[in-house]
């Protein structure tokens, strides 16, 4: 594994993420474009949400938080040659750089900023004060332990990814269970529903496959 290797993830990150926001604006146009057609995702022009509702603070920081989950699944990639934890990382990448586009293409239509004058999490009542270790929300890693998911490999790096996963959907899961609840649109309640169900699942998988390697989450 050369040092191009983590050059290499973040610029197949960035043209992922790019693709799937050009894929959900271009969608988006389409609904704007024809006001008088069915929108599935709910998520139409005459009933955008105010910038600092549930809907709105839950999709830019969700987008950042997926950012991350994505980064650290392309990291780990890889990293293994295990089938179970590759299919997991791809798993991970498909739908959270799908799901990042989408409320990225959300705010758009909506006419509103994709970041937050102020700190992360006030629409859920509390804020997050931001520290110099790079993680940004609960649950998402720091950067000393991106750097380390980066450095191991094989079983090393498996664990490790596993873990902070873990972590990152416990934290993903609260956040997206707080915004089915209090959301205005249909398209943020669906969503973070989705979203809650998915990654509980992902969570009880990943336990499983911890305790396949006999450690614990």
């Amino acid at each position: 594994m050369t040092g191009l290797a983590p050059a290499r993830s973040t610029r197949r990150l960035v043209l992922a993420g790019a693709s799937v926001l050009l894929v959900a604006l271009g969608l988006v146009a389409l609904m704007v474009v024809r006001p008088s057609a069915a929108s599935p995702s709910g998520a139409s022009s005459q009933s955008a949400p105010a910038e600092d509702s549930v809907d709105a603070g839950f999709a830019r920081d969700m987008a950042i938080h997926h950012q991350q989950a994505v980064e650290m699944s392309f990291i780990v990639r890889d990293r293994t040659d295990d089938e179970d934890v590759r299919r997991l990382a791809y798993d991970i990448i498909n739908t959270q750089a799908n799901q990042r586009g989408m409320m990225l293409g959300w705010l758009e239509m909506w006419g509103l900023p994709k970041s937050a004058a102020g700190p992360p999490m006030k629409w859920m009542g509390h804020t997050v004060t931001p520290t110099d270790d790079g993680s940004l929300m609960p649950g998402m890693a720091t950067d000393a332990e991106l750097a380390a998911l980066t450095a191991a490999k094989d079983e090393k790096a498996e664990i490790l990814f596993l873990r902070l996963m873990t972590v990152h959907h416990r934290a993903g899961a609260d956040m997206a269970q707080a915004a089915a609840g209090a959301a205005k649109t249909d398209a943020i309640r669906n969503l973070a529903e989705g979203m809650v169900r998915g990654q509980q699942s992902e969570i009880g998988l990943m336990a499983d496959m911890l305790k396949d390697r006999g450690v614990k989450p």
